[in-house]
Protein backbone atom coordinates (compact mmCIF):
# COMPACT_ATOMS: atom_id res chain seq x y z
CA UNK A 1 0.00 0.00 0.00
CA UNK A 2 2.73 2.31 0.66
CA UNK A 3 4.49 1.74 -2.75
CA UNK A 4 0.98 2.51 -4.56
CA UNK A 5 0.69 5.81 -2.61
CA UNK A 6 4.28 6.42 -3.57
CA UNK A 7 3.64 5.85 -6.80
CA UNK A 8 0.20 7.92 -6.90
CA UNK A 9 2.54 11.17 -5.73
CA UNK A 10 5.63 10.50 -7.93
CA UNK A 11 3.09 10.17 -10.94
CA UNK A 12 1.96 13.72 -11.22
CA UNK A 13 4.94 15.19 -9.74
CA UNK A 14 6.98 13.89 -12.72
CA UNK A 15 4.29 15.09 -15.13
CA UNK A 16 4.31 18.31 -13.35
CA UNK A 17 7.50 18.38 -13.96
CA UNK A 18 7.41 17.67 -17.64
CA UNK A 19 5.20 20.23 -18.61
CA UNK A 20 6.96 22.78 -16.63
CA UNK A 21 9.87 22.10 -18.62
CA UNK A 22 8.47 21.73 -21.20
CA UNK A 23 6.43 25.53 -20.61
CA UNK A 24 10.00 26.90 -19.82
CA UNK A 25 11.32 25.19 -23.48
CA UNK A 26 9.07 26.98 -25.22
CA UNK A 27 8.99 30.69 -23.04
CA UNK A 28 12.57 30.71 -23.88
CA UNK A 29 12.20 29.47 -27.49
CA UNK A 30 12.76 32.31 -30.14
CA UNK A 31 9.57 33.60 -31.95
CA UNK A 32 8.43 32.49 -35.14
CA UNK A 33 8.69 34.37 -38.57
CA UNK A 34 6.20 37.23 -38.56
CA UNK A 35 3.28 36.94 -39.72
CA UNK A 36 -0.77 37.27 -39.12
CA UNK A 37 -2.67 36.44 -35.70
CA UNK A 38 -4.53 33.54 -35.67
CA UNK A 39 -7.99 34.08 -34.24
CA UNK A 40 -9.43 30.70 -34.52
CA UNK A 41 -7.58 27.91 -32.21
CA UNK A 42 -5.97 24.91 -33.85
CA UNK A 43 -6.96 25.94 -37.73
CA UNK A 44 -4.95 28.69 -37.36
CA UNK A 45 -4.32 31.16 -40.61
CA UNK A 46 -6.45 29.12 -43.17
CA UNK A 47 -7.81 32.48 -43.93
CA UNK A 48 -4.01 33.74 -44.91
CA UNK A 49 -3.31 31.10 -47.46
CA UNK A 50 -3.92 31.77 -51.12
CA UNK A 51 -7.35 31.34 -52.78
CA UNK A 52 -8.08 28.95 -55.31
CA UNK A 53 -7.44 30.83 -58.77
CA UNK A 54 -5.29 33.72 -56.79
CA UNK A 55 -1.42 34.19 -58.63
CA UNK A 56 0.16 33.10 -55.30
CA UNK A 57 3.08 35.01 -55.73
CA UNK A 58 1.28 38.22 -55.37
CA UNK A 59 -0.73 36.91 -52.86
CA UNK A 60 2.61 36.42 -50.78
CA UNK A 61 4.44 39.09 -51.93
CA UNK A 62 1.93 41.87 -49.80
CA UNK A 63 4.08 39.37 -46.82
CA UNK A 64 7.12 41.80 -47.74
CA UNK A 65 5.26 45.00 -47.04
CA UNK A 66 3.57 43.94 -44.25
CA UNK A 67 5.79 41.64 -42.25
CA UNK A 68 9.03 41.92 -43.64
CA UNK A 69 11.45 39.72 -46.12
CA UNK A 70 10.43 36.42 -43.90
CA UNK A 71 7.19 35.59 -42.77
CA UNK A 72 5.16 32.68 -41.79
CA UNK A 73 1.69 31.61 -40.95
CA UNK A 74 0.57 28.58 -39.27
CA UNK A 75 -2.52 26.37 -40.51
CA UNK A 76 -2.96 23.20 -38.26
CA UNK A 77 -0.23 23.05 -36.99
CA UNK A 78 1.96 22.69 -40.24
CA UNK A 79 4.15 26.33 -40.83
CA UNK A 80 4.57 28.01 -43.77
CA UNK A 81 7.51 30.15 -44.26
CA UNK A 82 7.86 32.61 -47.27
CA UNK A 83 11.17 34.21 -48.22
CA UNK A 84 10.75 37.33 -49.99
CA UNK A 85 14.28 38.30 -50.40
CA UNK A 86 16.82 36.55 -52.55
CA UNK A 87 19.68 36.78 -49.88
CA UNK A 88 17.23 34.85 -47.36
CA UNK A 89 17.42 32.17 -49.82
CA UNK A 90 20.40 31.68 -50.64
CA UNK A 91 21.45 31.81 -47.04
CA UNK A 92 18.88 28.92 -46.08
CA UNK A 93 18.25 27.01 -49.11
CA UNK A 94 21.92 26.90 -50.32
CA UNK A 95 24.14 27.81 -47.40
CA UNK A 96 21.98 25.65 -45.04
CA UNK A 97 21.19 23.08 -47.98
CA UNK A 98 22.10 20.08 -44.98
CA UNK A 99 19.40 21.21 -43.16
CA UNK A 100 16.40 22.79 -46.18
CA UNK A 101 16.79 20.79 -48.99
CA UNK A 102 14.29 17.74 -48.48
CA UNK A 103 10.60 18.29 -49.78
CA UNK A 104 7.20 18.31 -47.72
CA UNK A 105 5.32 16.02 -47.69
CA UNK A 106 2.44 16.09 -50.07
CA UNK A 107 -0.59 14.23 -49.21
CA UNK A 108 -2.60 14.60 -52.30
CA UNK A 109 -0.02 14.78 -54.82
CA UNK A 110 2.16 12.30 -53.73
CA UNK A 111 0.53 9.73 -52.02
CA UNK A 112 -2.70 9.53 -53.73
CA UNK A 113 -2.17 10.88 -57.06
CA UNK A 114 1.09 9.08 -57.09
CA UNK A 115 4.24 11.11 -57.31
CA UNK A 116 5.82 10.14 -53.99
CA UNK A 117 7.95 8.39 -55.79
CA UNK A 118 8.97 11.20 -58.34
CA UNK A 119 12.42 13.20 -58.15
CA UNK A 120 10.47 15.79 -58.24
CA UNK A 121 8.72 15.48 -54.50
CA UNK A 122 11.38 13.07 -52.99
CA UNK A 123 12.74 13.86 -49.53
CA UNK A 124 16.99 14.11 -49.67
CA UNK A 125 17.45 10.62 -49.49
CA UNK A 126 19.76 8.08 -50.92
CA UNK A 127 17.31 7.58 -53.65
CA UNK A 128 17.33 11.19 -54.50
CA UNK A 129 20.98 11.20 -54.95
CA UNK A 130 20.70 8.30 -57.41
CA UNK A 131 18.70 10.00 -59.25
CA UNK A 132 20.49 12.80 -60.20
CA UNK A 133 23.53 10.98 -59.90
CA UNK A 134 21.86 9.33 -63.38
CA UNK A 135 20.49 12.64 -64.54
CA UNK A 136 24.15 14.42 -63.66
CA UNK A 137 26.15 11.54 -65.73
CA UNK A 138 23.49 12.18 -68.90
CA UNK A 139 23.49 16.19 -68.53
CA UNK A 140 24.91 17.59 -65.93
CA UNK A 141 27.28 19.25 -67.94
CA UNK A 142 27.91 21.14 -70.98
CA UNK A 143 30.23 18.61 -72.71
CA UNK A 144 27.55 16.14 -71.71
CA UNK A 145 24.55 18.20 -73.00
CA UNK A 146 26.07 19.43 -75.75
CA UNK A 147 25.89 15.90 -77.21
CA UNK A 148 22.05 16.60 -77.71
CA UNK A 149 22.85 19.63 -79.46
CA UNK A 150 22.13 18.64 -83.13
CA UNK A 151 18.51 16.65 -81.92
CA UNK A 152 17.84 20.06 -80.55
CA UNK A 153 18.41 21.92 -84.05
CA UNK A 154 17.19 19.29 -85.70
CA UNK A 155 14.04 19.51 -83.86
CA UNK A 156 14.08 23.71 -84.21
CA UNK A 157 14.01 23.11 -87.75
CA UNK A 158 10.94 21.02 -87.76
CA UNK A 159 9.49 23.74 -85.46
CA UNK A 160 9.89 26.46 -87.66
CA UNK A 161 7.91 24.20 -90.30
CA UNK A 162 4.89 23.47 -88.68
CA UNK A 163 4.95 27.17 -88.00
CA UNK A 164 5.11 28.02 -91.94
CA UNK A 165 2.86 25.56 -92.81
CA UNK A 166 -0.06 26.97 -90.06
CA UNK A 167 1.05 30.08 -88.34
CA UNK A 168 -1.93 30.49 -86.26
CA UNK A 169 -1.16 27.67 -84.22
CA UNK A 170 1.97 28.67 -82.74
CA UNK A 171 0.69 27.76 -79.16
CA UNK A 172 0.13 24.56 -80.21
CA UNK A 173 2.98 23.96 -82.06
CA UNK A 174 5.19 25.19 -79.07
CA UNK A 175 3.83 22.81 -76.99
CA UNK A 176 4.13 20.07 -79.79
CA UNK A 177 7.88 21.05 -79.72
CA UNK A 178 8.93 20.93 -77.01
CA UNK A 179 6.97 17.35 -75.79
CA UNK A 180 8.65 15.99 -79.39
CA UNK A 181 12.05 17.10 -78.42
CA UNK A 182 12.47 15.75 -74.86
CA UNK A 183 10.41 11.95 -75.83
CA UNK A 184 12.86 11.70 -78.46
CA UNK A 185 15.99 12.96 -75.78
CA UNK A 186 14.65 10.43 -72.98
CA UNK A 187 12.58 7.46 -75.11
CA UNK A 188 14.19 7.82 -78.15
CA UNK A 189 10.31 8.03 -79.42
CA UNK A 190 9.66 10.09 -82.66
CA UNK A 191 6.02 11.88 -82.78
CA UNK A 192 3.75 12.58 -85.68
CA UNK A 193 4.47 15.53 -88.02
CA UNK A 194 1.54 16.83 -88.47
CA UNK A 195 -1.41 17.04 -85.58
CA UNK A 196 -1.55 15.50 -82.27
CA UNK A 197 0.44 12.43 -81.20
CA UNK A 198 -1.05 10.14 -78.55
CA UNK A 199 2.23 10.15 -76.26
CA UNK A 200 2.69 13.74 -76.58
CA UNK A 201 -0.72 14.25 -75.60
CA UNK A 202 -1.04 12.11 -72.85
CA UNK A 203 2.31 13.82 -71.32
CA UNK A 204 1.42 17.42 -71.67
CA UNK A 205 -2.01 16.22 -69.77
CA UNK A 206 0.17 14.76 -66.86
CA UNK A 207 2.27 17.41 -66.27
CA UNK A 208 -0.57 20.27 -65.97
CA UNK A 209 -2.14 17.93 -63.40
CA UNK A 210 1.02 17.48 -61.61
CA UNK A 211 1.10 21.49 -61.55
CA UNK A 212 -2.18 21.41 -60.31
CA UNK A 213 -1.82 18.90 -57.88
CA UNK A 214 1.30 20.10 -56.58
CA UNK A 215 0.27 23.75 -55.34
CA UNK A 216 1.12 24.10 -51.25
CA UNK A 217 -2.22 24.72 -49.53
CA UNK A 218 -4.68 23.89 -52.25
CA UNK A 219 -6.19 20.49 -50.88
CA UNK A 220 -7.34 20.27 -47.29
CA UNK A 221 -6.13 16.60 -46.54
CA UNK A 222 -2.31 17.65 -47.19
CA UNK A 223 -3.36 19.74 -43.86
CA UNK A 224 -5.63 17.07 -42.58
CA UNK A 225 -4.15 13.52 -44.20
CA UNK A 226 -6.96 11.59 -42.32
CA UNK A 227 -9.63 13.06 -44.99
CA UNK A 228 -8.62 10.66 -47.23
CA UNK A 229 -10.08 7.99 -45.41
CA UNK A 230 -13.23 9.44 -45.51
CA UNK A 231 -15.78 7.76 -47.79
CA UNK A 232 -16.27 9.25 -50.93
CA UNK A 233 -20.16 9.70 -50.56
CA UNK A 234 -19.28 12.24 -48.49
CA UNK A 235 -19.77 15.78 -49.42
CA UNK A 236 -16.53 17.27 -50.00
CA UNK A 237 -14.82 14.09 -51.21
CA UNK A 238 -14.78 14.96 -54.85
CA UNK A 239 -10.72 15.36 -54.76
CA UNK A 240 -10.95 11.56 -54.08
CA UNK A 241 -11.87 10.82 -57.62
CA UNK A 242 -10.24 13.52 -59.51
CA UNK A 243 -6.90 11.53 -57.64
CA UNK A 244 -7.96 8.65 -58.70
CA UNK A 245 -8.51 10.07 -62.53
CA UNK A 246 -4.82 11.78 -62.28
CA UNK A 247 -3.40 8.68 -60.82
CA UNK A 248 -4.41 6.38 -64.01
CA UNK A 249 -2.79 8.88 -66.10
CA UNK A 250 0.40 8.98 -64.36
CA UNK A 251 0.53 5.19 -63.77
CA UNK A 252 0.31 5.47 -68.07
CA UNK A 253 2.57 7.86 -68.75
CA UNK A 254 5.06 5.51 -66.50
CA UNK A 255 4.46 2.27 -68.47
CA UNK A 256 3.84 3.18 -71.80
CA UNK A 257 6.98 4.32 -72.79
CA UNK A 258 9.12 2.58 -70.81
CA UNK A 259 7.42 -0.46 -72.40
CA UNK A 260 8.05 1.61 -75.63
CA UNK A 261 11.78 1.19 -75.24
CA UNK A 262 11.82 -2.48 -74.14
CA UNK A 263 10.23 -3.48 -76.98
CA UNK A 264 12.73 -1.38 -79.29
CA UNK A 265 15.65 -3.02 -77.46
CA UNK A 266 14.30 -6.25 -77.69
CA UNK A 267 13.85 -6.58 -81.11
CA UNK A 268 17.33 -3.90 -81.98
CA UNK A 269 15.16 -1.32 -82.95
CA UNK A 270 16.17 1.13 -80.54
CA UNK A 271 18.18 4.37 -80.67
CA UNK A 272 20.31 5.41 -77.93
CA UNK A 273 18.04 7.81 -75.14
CA UNK A 274 18.29 8.13 -71.68
CA UNK A 275 16.34 5.21 -70.69
CA UNK A 276 18.09 2.76 -72.81
CA UNK A 277 21.02 4.25 -71.51
CA UNK A 278 20.30 3.93 -67.67
CA UNK A 279 18.41 -0.13 -68.63
CA UNK A 280 22.03 -1.30 -70.10
CA UNK A 281 23.29 -0.32 -66.49
CA UNK A 282 21.50 -1.73 -64.39
CA UNK A 283 18.84 -3.80 -63.25
CA UNK A 284 16.75 -1.11 -61.02
CA UNK A 285 13.28 -1.17 -63.75
CA UNK A 286 11.36 0.70 -61.24
CA UNK A 287 14.08 3.59 -60.96
CA UNK A 288 14.56 3.93 -64.45
CA UNK A 289 11.10 4.53 -64.91
CA UNK A 290 10.83 7.13 -62.44
CA UNK A 291 14.14 8.45 -63.03
CA UNK A 292 13.07 8.94 -67.00
CA UNK A 293 9.76 10.44 -65.82
CA UNK A 294 11.30 12.82 -63.58
CA UNK A 295 13.71 14.09 -66.57
CA UNK A 296 10.79 14.53 -68.60
CA UNK A 297 9.07 15.94 -66.09
CA UNK A 298 11.19 17.64 -64.06
CA UNK A 299 14.13 18.60 -64.96
CA UNK A 300 14.86 16.10 -62.02
CA UNK A 301 13.69 18.09 -59.27
CA UNK A 302 12.41 21.39 -59.44
CA UNK A 303 9.61 21.27 -61.10
CA UNK A 304 10.84 22.77 -64.11
CA UNK A 305 10.10 20.55 -66.48
CA UNK A 306 12.00 20.19 -69.99
CA UNK A 307 9.04 20.61 -71.77
CA UNK A 308 6.37 22.93 -69.56
CA UNK A 309 9.18 24.97 -68.94
CA UNK A 310 9.79 25.65 -73.14
CA UNK A 311 6.13 25.85 -73.21
CA UNK A 312 5.78 28.26 -70.43
CA UNK A 313 8.81 29.97 -71.34
CA UNK A 314 8.77 30.44 -74.98
CA UNK A 315 5.35 31.83 -74.73
CA UNK A 316 6.54 34.81 -72.45
CA UNK A 317 9.06 35.02 -74.90
CA UNK A 318 6.56 35.32 -77.68
CA UNK A 319 4.20 37.69 -75.50
CA UNK A 320 7.03 40.09 -74.68
CA UNK A 321 8.00 40.28 -78.69
CA UNK A 322 4.54 41.83 -78.80
CA UNK A 323 4.79 44.00 -76.51
CA UNK A 324 8.60 45.15 -77.20
CA UNK A 325 9.44 45.48 -80.80
CA UNK A 326 12.20 47.54 -80.70
CA UNK A 327 13.65 44.35 -78.46
CA UNK A 328 12.27 42.17 -81.48
CA UNK A 329 14.18 44.30 -84.13
CA UNK A 330 17.40 44.99 -82.24
CA UNK A 331 17.97 40.83 -81.67
CA UNK A 332 17.04 39.79 -85.23
CA UNK A 333 19.60 42.95 -86.47
CA UNK A 334 22.38 41.50 -84.13
CA UNK A 335 21.58 37.87 -85.97
CA UNK A 336 21.72 39.15 -89.50
CA UNK A 337 25.46 41.02 -88.68
CA UNK A 338 26.38 37.88 -87.23
CA UNK A 339 25.18 34.99 -89.24
CA UNK A 340 23.35 36.60 -92.46
CA UNK A 341 20.41 35.73 -94.46
CA UNK A 342 21.91 32.39 -95.99
CA UNK A 343 21.63 30.07 -92.81
CA UNK A 344 20.02 29.93 -89.51
CA UNK A 345 21.45 29.98 -86.39
CA UNK A 346 23.56 27.13 -84.38
CA UNK A 347 24.74 26.74 -81.47
CA UNK A 348 28.34 27.15 -82.84
CA UNK A 349 26.89 30.90 -83.26
CA UNK A 350 26.35 31.46 -79.77
CA UNK A 351 28.94 33.09 -78.36
CA UNK A 352 28.87 35.58 -80.99
CA UNK A 353 25.28 36.67 -80.26
CA UNK A 354 25.37 38.61 -76.40
CA UNK A 355 22.25 39.89 -76.84
CA UNK A 356 20.28 36.69 -77.87
CA UNK A 357 21.77 35.30 -74.84
CA UNK A 358 20.29 38.55 -72.54
CA UNK A 359 16.77 38.17 -74.40
CA UNK A 360 16.95 34.67 -73.35
CA UNK A 361 17.90 35.21 -69.58
CA UNK A 362 15.42 37.95 -69.90
CA UNK A 363 12.40 36.19 -70.86
CA UNK A 364 13.60 33.47 -67.14
CA UNK A 365 13.56 37.21 -65.36
CA UNK A 366 10.28 38.72 -66.67
CA UNK A 367 8.02 35.91 -65.52
CA UNK A 368 9.74 32.99 -63.92
CA UNK A 369 8.55 29.65 -65.11
CA UNK A 370 7.66 28.88 -61.71
CA UNK A 371 7.06 32.33 -59.43
CA UNK A 372 7.19 30.22 -56.02
CA UNK A 373 9.07 27.28 -56.91
CA UNK A 374 8.74 23.97 -55.44
CA UNK A 375 8.37 24.01 -51.53
CA UNK A 376 11.64 22.85 -49.62
CA UNK A 377 11.49 21.79 -45.99
CA UNK A 378 14.05 21.38 -42.84
CA UNK A 379 14.98 18.23 -41.36
CA UNK A 380 15.27 19.39 -38.51
CA UNK A 381 14.64 22.61 -36.73
CA UNK A 382 16.66 25.68 -37.30
CA UNK A 383 17.25 29.20 -35.75
CA UNK A 384 16.94 31.68 -38.39
CA UNK A 385 18.41 35.26 -38.30
CA UNK A 386 16.63 34.89 -34.85
CA UNK A 387 13.29 33.26 -35.83
CA UNK A 388 12.58 29.89 -34.78
CA UNK A 389 12.26 27.41 -37.96
CA UNK A 390 10.11 24.10 -36.45
CA UNK A 391 11.32 21.10 -38.11
CA UNK A 392 9.59 20.01 -41.57
CA UNK A 393 7.83 23.69 -42.36
CA UNK A 394 7.29 24.32 -45.64
CA UNK A 395 9.55 26.73 -47.13
CA UNK A 396 8.06 28.73 -50.12
CA UNK A 397 11.04 31.18 -51.69
CA UNK A 398 9.08 33.69 -54.10
CA UNK A 399 11.12 33.73 -57.06
CA UNK A 400 9.23 36.23 -58.64
CA UNK A 401 9.24 38.84 -55.84
CA UNK A 402 13.50 38.11 -56.32
CA UNK A 403 13.22 38.60 -59.92
CA UNK A 404 11.25 41.74 -59.58
CA UNK A 405 13.07 43.33 -56.67
CA UNK A 406 14.12 46.79 -58.00
CA UNK A 407 16.95 47.07 -55.48
CA UNK A 408 18.24 43.87 -57.60
CA UNK A 409 16.86 44.90 -61.24
CA UNK A 410 16.42 48.50 -62.32
CA UNK A 411 12.90 49.20 -63.91
CA UNK A 412 11.89 45.38 -63.44
CA UNK A 413 8.72 45.51 -64.70
CA UNK A 414 10.29 46.34 -68.20
CA UNK A 415 11.09 43.85 -70.63
CA UNK A 416 14.94 45.50 -71.15
CA UNK A 417 17.63 42.33 -72.14
CA UNK A 418 20.38 44.95 -71.86
CA UNK A 419 20.57 44.49 -68.39
CA UNK A 420 22.53 41.57 -68.69
CA UNK A 421 25.33 43.36 -70.97
CA UNK A 422 28.54 44.43 -70.06
CA UNK A 423 27.42 48.11 -71.68
CA UNK A 424 30.43 51.27 -70.59
CA UNK A 425 29.68 52.13 -67.09
CA UNK A 426 27.04 49.40 -66.33
CA UNK A 427 27.74 46.29 -64.97
CA UNK A 428 25.18 43.27 -65.58
CA UNK A 429 22.36 42.87 -63.00
CA UNK A 430 22.30 39.71 -61.03
CA UNK A 431 21.90 36.12 -63.50
CA UNK A 432 18.10 34.95 -63.71
CA UNK A 433 19.49 31.57 -63.91
CA UNK A 434 20.89 31.50 -60.58
CA UNK A 435 17.15 31.57 -59.02
CA UNK A 436 15.20 30.03 -62.37
CA UNK A 437 16.77 26.78 -61.50
CA UNK A 438 16.10 26.09 -57.99
CA UNK A 439 18.09 26.33 -55.18
CA UNK A 440 21.26 24.30 -53.15
CA UNK A 441 20.69 20.64 -53.48
CA UNK A 442 17.91 20.91 -55.59
CA UNK A 443 19.16 22.67 -58.09
CA UNK A 444 17.96 21.50 -61.33
CA UNK A 445 20.57 19.03 -63.05
CA UNK A 446 18.68 19.67 -66.37
CA UNK A 447 19.10 23.18 -66.43
CA UNK A 448 21.72 23.35 -69.20
CA UNK A 449 19.69 21.35 -71.71
CA UNK A 450 16.39 23.19 -70.81
CA UNK A 451 18.59 26.90 -71.22
CA UNK A 452 20.01 25.87 -74.56
CA UNK A 453 16.73 24.67 -76.13
CA UNK A 454 14.99 28.03 -75.57
CA UNK A 455 18.08 29.89 -76.99
CA UNK A 456 18.00 27.30 -80.08
CA UNK A 457 14.22 28.28 -80.77
CA UNK A 458 14.41 32.03 -79.93
CA UNK A 459 17.45 32.21 -82.20
CA UNK A 460 15.80 30.48 -85.24
CA UNK A 461 12.41 31.91 -84.54
CA UNK A 462 13.65 35.67 -84.61
CA UNK A 463 16.39 34.53 -87.47
CA UNK A 464 13.05 34.03 -90.49
CA UNK A 465 9.58 35.11 -88.32
CA UNK A 466 8.44 38.43 -87.03
CA UNK A 467 5.29 38.42 -84.23
CA UNK A 468 3.25 40.95 -83.92
CA UNK A 469 -0.15 41.65 -81.62
CA UNK A 470 -3.28 42.84 -83.05
CA UNK A 471 -4.13 45.25 -80.48
CA UNK A 472 -2.39 48.24 -78.94
CA UNK A 473 0.98 47.21 -76.88
CA UNK A 474 -0.09 50.58 -75.24
CA UNK A 475 -3.20 51.82 -72.80
CA UNK A 476 -5.03 55.59 -73.72
CA UNK A 477 -2.44 56.74 -71.59
CA UNK A 478 0.54 55.62 -73.56
CA UNK A 479 1.35 53.50 -70.85
CA UNK A 480 2.49 50.23 -71.49
CA UNK A 481 -0.21 47.34 -71.35
CA UNK A 482 0.35 45.01 -68.00
CA UNK A 483 1.06 41.65 -69.41
CA UNK A 484 -1.10 38.71 -67.90
CA UNK A 485 -0.31 35.56 -66.38
CA UNK A 486 -2.30 32.45 -65.36
CA UNK A 487 -1.56 31.21 -61.26
CA UNK A 488 -0.24 27.99 -60.63
CA UNK A 489 2.84 26.08 -59.48
CA UNK A 490 3.78 26.79 -63.44
CA UNK A 491 2.44 29.44 -64.70
CA UNK A 492 1.70 30.57 -68.29
CA UNK A 493 0.53 33.53 -70.29
CA UNK A 494 -2.86 34.53 -70.12
CA UNK A 495 -4.08 34.40 -73.66
CA UNK A 496 -3.78 37.03 -75.83
CA UNK A 497 -3.83 38.18 -79.73
CA UNK A 498 -1.28 38.13 -81.95
CA UNK A 499 -0.06 36.76 -85.24
CA UNK A 500 3.16 35.72 -86.84
CA UNK A 501 4.26 35.81 -90.27
CA UNK A 502 8.22 34.83 -92.26
CA UNK A 503 9.91 37.64 -92.88
CA UNK A 504 10.02 37.61 -96.27
CA UNK A 505 10.51 34.42 -99.78
CA UNK A 506 13.87 33.77 -98.36
CA UNK A 507 12.99 33.29 -95.13
CA UNK A 508 10.17 31.06 -96.23
CA UNK A 509 12.72 29.20 -98.69
CA UNK A 510 15.57 29.14 -95.65
CA UNK A 511 12.91 27.17 -93.48
CA UNK A 512 12.16 24.52 -96.37
CA UNK A 513 15.44 24.10 -96.87
CA UNK A 514 16.19 23.83 -92.95
CA UNK A 515 13.34 21.04 -93.60
CA UNK A 516 14.94 19.36 -95.91
CA UNK A 517 18.51 19.23 -94.17
CA UNK A 518 16.40 17.60 -91.60
CA UNK A 519 13.69 15.19 -92.65
CA UNK A 520 11.09 13.96 -90.70
CA UNK A 521 11.11 10.47 -89.53
CA UNK A 522 8.59 8.06 -89.29
CA UNK A 523 6.33 8.46 -86.33
CA UNK A 524 6.71 5.53 -83.68
CA UNK A 525 2.84 6.15 -82.65
CA UNK A 526 2.54 3.10 -84.66
CA UNK A 527 4.21 1.11 -82.33
CA UNK A 528 2.74 2.03 -79.15
CA UNK A 529 -0.95 0.74 -81.02
CA UNK A 530 0.97 -2.45 -81.38
CA UNK A 531 1.80 -2.23 -77.81
CA UNK A 532 -1.85 -2.26 -77.27
CA UNK A 533 -2.18 1.42 -76.38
Amino acid sequence: MPLMTGLFILFPALCLCFFVALAGRWRNRPPLPPGPRSMIPWIGNLDALPRSGQKEYLHWLRHRDLYGPISSVTVMSQTFVILNDVSLAFEMLEKRGAIYSSRPRQVFCGDMVGWSQSVALSPYSDRLRLHRKNTMRVLGSPTAAARFEPMQEKEAAHFLSRILESPGDLVEHIRSEAGSFILNLVYGYKTNKQGSDPLVELAHKVMEEFAQASLPGEYLVDLIPWLRLVPDWVPGMEFKRVARYWQHNLTRMTEIPYAFVRHKMETQQHSDCFLSELLRAAKDESSHKWTALSLYSAGADTARRPTLMSVSALSTFILAMTLYPHVQSKAQAEIAEVIGENRLPTFNDRSDLPYINALVKEVLRWHPVTPMALPHTNVESDVFHGYFIPKESIILPNVWAFMHDPSTYHDPMTFMPERFLSLEGQSPELDPRKMAFGFGRRLCPGRILAESSIFIIVAHFLAVFEVKTRQNSQDENHKQVTPQFQPGVISHPAPFDFFVRARGPQCEALIRGAQDGHPWLASDAHTLAHLGF
